[in-house]
């Protein structure tokens, strides 16, 4: 049954992933990753209010937890378009866009966490 519940939640956060990359890259100029950047701020934001807001006072199932934590928010992130967005732009020496890119997604989603950590105490 976990896996199930896994499945899902991935599933499901790999369109709204989709989805809300599309929809904020639409919105800014192409040169720079920023709907990666977004995902990735949103993703590590739910994260740590499931965490903090949920996990940490006992207010949510083990199934639930695995549902968004593992699956939704597994599915949502985007390491893995972030290291080729960023391969990217250093193949095609955007030394700049490239530093920023990584400076950008490791320093937002640590605070998305910690601004979670923050609303939930």
């Amino acid at each position: 049954m976990n896996y199930l519940v896994v499945f899902i939640g991935a599933g499901l956060g790999g369109v709204f992933r989709y989805i809300l990359s599309y929809f904020i890259q639409k919105q800014f100029p192409p040169y720079f990753p920023f709907g990666t950047l977004a995902v990735n701020l949103l993703g590590s934001f739910i994260l740590g209010l499931m965490i903090f807001g949920l996990d940490e006072k006992d207010l949510i199932n083990p199934s639930l937890k695995l549902f968004i934590g593992i699956g939704l928010c597994g599915g949502f992130t985007t390491f893995s378009t972030f290291s080729f967005e960023t391969f990217n732009l250093l193949r095609d020496s955007e030394f700049l866009f490239a530093g920023l890119n990584i400076l950008a997604n490791v320093l937002l989603t640590v605070f998305g966490i910690y601004l979670a950590y923050i609303i939930t105490r």
